[in-house]
């Protein structure tokens, strides 16, 4: 049955699934998860805050789970998080104990999670609007920010996703996406959970795993950028996932040449996205719409958007004119917390979440994100310049294959463009000539540094600030 609250696993006793999850090589029933799971939640019941290392296992999935049916609040931990980052999370999070697998040197109770435990104690459902889930942000203007996303927040998010690809319990998600983010948590096993439909996790997002995913029944697959990359260049593999019903891409902007191969090799043109952890997901192109490489799509059941210029201003929606996107909707976040100057900053007056991000809007409504407000717009001799719409050019050149553009301090121009590209067969002048010739020439790149690779994070996105700080401004 499709569920009507956020007890994810409400589910009549005669209605199993003997593989609602699988996750690596371990399978679990509905019937194991919400034994196990009740099994937790009578014992972590009062409880305020808890903490899981969020390792792609069984049980992570029962951890959070449990959380839920007790009502107690989960902050999913990256693994790999440093012991600064780690306590930072920690202390500000209040977190009262770990949820099974627990770093060495913590000083925190640890409470075991046991995947084999069974109990059917009947949990009442907690308030709506209580606290779901402490996602923290991934830092990059400070100390990470813990998002408070409420139960009432998650349910409209899945449930808006849900109708825009016709998501239903007779889809298999597949992924292999980190389960601390909205991305792989949130929407891949919540939703999954939520909506009714399998889940397989991958454990690591390899063309070889998405491939035996596919081979597995697969239908619906999550992917970042980074995956569709690597997927496309393993034509075989890519090829296998012609079988699935949607291929969907976010966290990222997917280049356009990758959009083009997926299609070309699964037969398959995918879906694009777009959210943040504060938001979930808030716009998307439709199982039933148009699919424009390099666009998001329209915003989701209960959203909307508007543009705003640096003073506040409309900006037209004419598919060129860029402003800072501003988004309200049922699924948006309650706060951050224990920082009520930066939630007041986040927000207009009028009521309306300041995402962050530089997007243009067509005619239609088709919205285009250019990148970050701090790092994507570039202004330029007087031009306010979007990165993003550089990096597609640069990655429709042969031979290139990756592409990152920032703005760095210039004595003349305020910010000169630069870019930083990954490939081969190309040099410094050929790719300003190319964009001077595809764009508006105050757009082409003052200067083009070929690099190895480009500082990605877990989510794949590209780590501009790390760029911009090992850059020296030029002598003047």
């Amino acid at each position: 049955m499709l569920l009507t609250s956020l007890d994810p696993l409400a589910v009549a006793r005669g209605d199993d699934m003997p593989d609602a999850v699988r996750i690596g090589d371990t399978t679990l029933s509905r019937t194991d998860i919400l034994g196990a799971a009740g099994a937790l939640a009578k014992r972590i019941g009062g409880a305020r805050r808890v903490a899981v290392l969020a390792t792609p296992t069984p049980a992570t999935i029962i951890a959070i789970v449990g959380s839920l049916l007790a009502g107690v609040t989960v902050v999913p931990v990256p693994p790999d998080s440093g012991p600064a980052e780690r306590e930072h999370i920690l202390s500000d999070s209040g977190a009262q104990a770990w949820l099974g697998q627990a770093p060495d040197d913590t000083t925190l109770p640890v409470v075991p999670v046991r995947v084999h435990a069974r109990d059917w104690h009947t949990h009442p459902e907690p308030n709506p609007s209580s606290i779901a889930f402490v996602l923290y942000t991934s830092g990059t203007t400070g100390a990470p920010k813990g998002v408070l996303l409420s139960r009432r927040a998650i349910a409209a998010g899945v449930d808006a996703m849900a109708e825009a690809w016709d998501w239903t319990s007779k889809d298999v998600l597949a992924h292999g996406l980190p389960l601390f983010h909205v991305h792989g948590l949130i929407l891949g096993v919540m939703g999954a959970l939520r909506v009714g439909s399998r889940l397989i996790h991958t454990v690591k997002p390899t063309p070889k795993a998405y491939a035996d995913a596919a081979r597995a029944g697969g239908t619906l697959f999550f992917g970042v950028p980074t995956v569709w990359s690597r997927i496309v260049e393993d034509e075989e593999s890519a090829r296998a996932l012609g079988t699935a019903r949607l291929l969907v891409s976010g966290s990222a902007a997917l280049p356009v040449p990758v959009f083009e191969r997926m299609r070309e090799l699964t037969g398959l043109t995918p879906i694009e996205r777009y959210g943040m952890s504060e938001t979930m997901l808030t716009i998307s192109t439709r199982v039933d719409g148009e699919r424009r490489p390099g666009w998001v799509g329209l915003p989701v059941r209960g959203v909307e958007t508007r543009l705003r210029d640096e003073r506040g201003g409309d900006v037209p929606h004419d598919g060129e004119s860029i402003g800072g996107l501003q988004v309200r909707g049922p699924m948006l976040f309650d706060g951050y917390l224990n920082r009520p100057d930066a939630t007041e900053e986040a927000w207009t007056d009028d009521g309306w979440f300041k995402t962050g991000d530089v997007a243009a809007i067509d005619e239609g409504g088709f919205h285009r994100i250019v990148g970050r407000e701090s790092t994507d717009l570039i202004k330029s001799g007087g031009f306010r310049i979007g990165a993003g719409e550089i990096e597609t050019v640069l990655l429709g050149y042969p031979g290139v294959k990756e592409a990152a553009v920032v703005g760095l301090p210039d004595t003349d121009l305020g910010q000169r463009i630069v870019a930083f590209v990954v490939g081969d067969g190309f040099d410094e002048a050929t790719l300003i000539e190319h964009v001077a010739s595809q764009l508006s020439v105050h757009k082409r790149p003052r200067e083009v540094r070929i690099v190895e690779s480009l500082p990605r994070n877990a989510m794949g996105k590209v780590q501009k600030k790390l760029l911009a700080a090992d850059s020296t401004p030029p002598a003047s």
